[in-house]
């Protein structure tokens, strides 16, 4: 398990989210209910809405978390080895190496938001609301201001902490060590 999110109208919903991998290595987020017992999760309720192949063992993100306009923020990592040898933080075709944003408000699966910055681009994955990053572990938005700020994984000695302000589109993130 490596996230959880609790819907924004989770006390009249009972909905939340999770990011875990499988036992295969690949990452899935998915929806759960929570049962009569308001401690315990229903398993029969488990929805996988996304499901991404991990190329290796390690960056594979992990954290959730809802936005301030209600859409679900997924942390993803370039899907592993040391120097992201397939070069996923820089693609727009795959969802590694990205902050992802999805309406998970849909009945089934989710929908991707129409301001998403990559949505009716060719070639690029509408759920990618930043691009360029590692292995984005954590990550808030200030409630004052909105901004957004993302914990990376850097390489053998920095690690990074990117800056989105809350007027951006999304897209390429804005970053320093």
């Amino acid at each position: 398990m490596l996230g959880l999110a609790f819907h924004p109208d989770y006390a009249a919903n009972g909905v939340f989210f999770v990011n875990y991998t499988d036992t295969q290595g690949n990452t899935v987020v998915a929806r759960l209910r929570v049962s009569a017992d308001a401690n315990i999760a229903d398993p029969a309720s488990l929805e996988a809405i996304l499901n991404i192949a991990q190329p290796y063992a390690n960056h594979n993100g992990g954290h959730l978390a809802f936005g301030p306009d209600g859409y679900l923020y997924i942390g993803m990592g370039d899907g592993g080895s040391q120097g992201d040898p397939q070069g996923n933080g820089q693609r727009l075709d795959t969802l590694l190496g990205k902050l992802l944003r999805i309406d998970v408000n849909a009945e089934q699966g989710y929908a991707v938001p129409p301001d998403n910055p990559f949505l009716g681009t060719s070639g690029a994955q509408p759920e990618i609301w930043a691009y360029g990053l590692r292995n984005p572990w954590r990550f808030s938005f200030d409630r004052a201001t909105g901004n957004l700020l993302i914990g990376d994984v850097g390489g053998n000695a920095l690690d990074e902490i990117n800056f989105q302000p809350a007027a951006s589109p999304g897209g390429e993130n804005y970053g320093w060590t």
